[in-house]
């Protein structure tokens, strides 16, 4: 009996607001001396009063146009009660039943070029927790408490149970961390907990559409790796346990990264369990239709939109644009780089193959700069050297040269890379593809002799 995973992810993301959600205490926590960077209102002391981050809701509602939501006129905030010693107030300020933004999506291309979109239930917004550290002190166990994340502003982007594989779930996470980063609400650094992943993940035969009659929970994961470690390993124990006649508990698991396992912690709560009820210390947040449509036009050009126009201007190939879209940082520096080396006779094409195979650190590395040693490595590799290349190339890999021939064309682009990357960048992309494709003979190895008559 074959069984068909069902997930639904929770991506947390710490925004970059200078201060905390409901004080004004600095926002910045990472590496800060403990307990630093607290008040009575991030303390939750008696009589404190909590006044909200307008710019963390405006990123909010701009994540969440971006992810194509809805956004009601009306949201609020509730109190989610529950007693854990990370949560300094006995309850959370977060959304219940009128978050910011509602019924999103994310489209994603698949590695067989297939369309994929994922809904999005809501994208609300809260206040982060403490941060619980494990020590052991003169020989004894004991658990310290940093409140410096306490009440940090987090944003949390629910998918519906509609994943149903590893890859779907990698692909989708990535891309929220890509429109965040485009969106520069968030940097989304797991390294500094800024970008945490809860996953949902339960089974059902192949061939049914229902939900599963259970649901397990993995709290916590701190990395792409790791995410992906928890569901391989929930997927292996939930498949024994179906195949044996058992029906996996509800509950909520944590996630070993030693072990690589997950374990249980407590039984499932329900949304009942948290007692939710409206905030009173803060009025209902009221949008004028005006409002939104001024945080529309404050969208950037998304990586969707940017990978299209990249292959439309620059005549790259979708793998190209694909790489140099993933970070705007990146695609900004290319187009800079491409204005300067237009004017010097260097194509967008070799450009982008160079920031791509060379791995370009362009923090350091001007654009200006960069045309310059393209230029001066241009001169140091000349038609015959560029030959050699390509030979060696085409001996190293032979199963490729085999597919290419027979008729995975879509590996040029695979060739022309390799032999910029041991060139180091000095070779000319286009007299490359020309010797590639003119000169791979039936045991696929160009002829230098043949290349060099031809080129003749």
């Amino acid at each position: 009996m074959s069984y068909e995973t069902v997930i639904g992810l929770e991506i947390h993301l710490e925004l970059a607001t200078r201060s905390k959600m409901f004080c004004r205490c600095s926002a910045d926590h990472f590496g800060k001396k403990p307990n630093s960077q607290v008040c009575p209102i991030c303390l939750g002391l008696p009589g404190s009063l909590p006044y909200p981050n307008r710019k963390a809701i405006e990123w909010t509602v701009l994540l969440g146009l971006a992810l194509e939501c809805q956004v009601p006129l009306i949201s609020k905030f509730d109190r989610k009660n529950y007693f854990y010693p990370d949560l300094p107030k006995g309850y959370q300020i977060s959304q219940y039943d009128q978050p910011f933004c509602r019924n999103g999506k994310i489209t994603f291309q698949t590695q067989d070029s297939g369309i994929r979109t994922i809904r999005i239930n809501r994208v609300h917004l809260e206040e982060d927790t403490g941060r619980l550290i494990h020590r052991t002190i003169e020989g004894n166990k004991c658990t310290l408490i940093d409140f410096n994340r306490s009440g940090v502003p987090l944003v949390e982007i629910v998918s519906e149970p509609e994943i149903h594989s590893i890859e779907e779930m990698l692909n989708y996470a990535r891309k929220i961390r890509e429109i965040a980063r485009y969106l520069k609400i968030s940097n989304a650094d797991m390294e500094k907990g800024q970008m945490r992943f809860e996953l949902n993940l339960s089974l059902r035969r192949n061939g049914h559409t229902d939900l599963p009659p259970y649901r397990i929970e993995v709290k916590n994961i701190n990395s792409f790796k790791f995410l992906k470690a928890a569901a391989l390993y929930e997927i292996k124990r939930q498949t024994g346990m179906l195949l044996g006649g058992e029906v996996p508990v509800q509950e909520t698991r944590g996630f070993d990264e030693e072990k690589q396992i997950t374990f249980g912690q407590r039984r499932k709560e329900e949304a009942h369990d948290y007692r939710y009820f409206p905030e009173p210390d803060i009025p209902p947040v009221r949008w004028e239709k005006q409002q939104i449509d001024d945080l529309k036009k404050l969208l950037p050009e998304l990586p969707d939109v940017k990978r299209k126009r990249l292959i439309k201007a620059y005549r790259l190939s979708d793998f190209q644009a694909a790489s140099l879209s993933k970070s705007i940082k990146k695609a900004d520096y290319f187009e800079e780089a491409v204005k300067i080396g237009l004017i010097k006779g260097i194509s967008s094409e070799e450009i982008a193959n160079v920031i791509i195979n060379r791995k370009v650190k362009f923090e350091n590395v001007s654009p200006d700069k960069l045309i310059n040693n393209i230029l001066e490595q241009k001169q140091k590799l000349d038609r015959k050297g560029t030959i050699t290349l390509c030979n060696e190339v085409l001996k190293q890999f032979p199963d490729e040269v085999k597919r290419y021939r027979e008729g995975k064309t879509g590996l040029m682009q695979f060739f022309v890379g390799q032999v910029m990357s041991k060139a180091h960048g000095a070779a000319d992309p286009n007299l490359t593809r020309e010797i590639l494709q003119n000169n791979i003979d039936i045991s696929g190895v160009a002829d230098t002799n043949l290349a060099t008559k031809r080129s003749g």
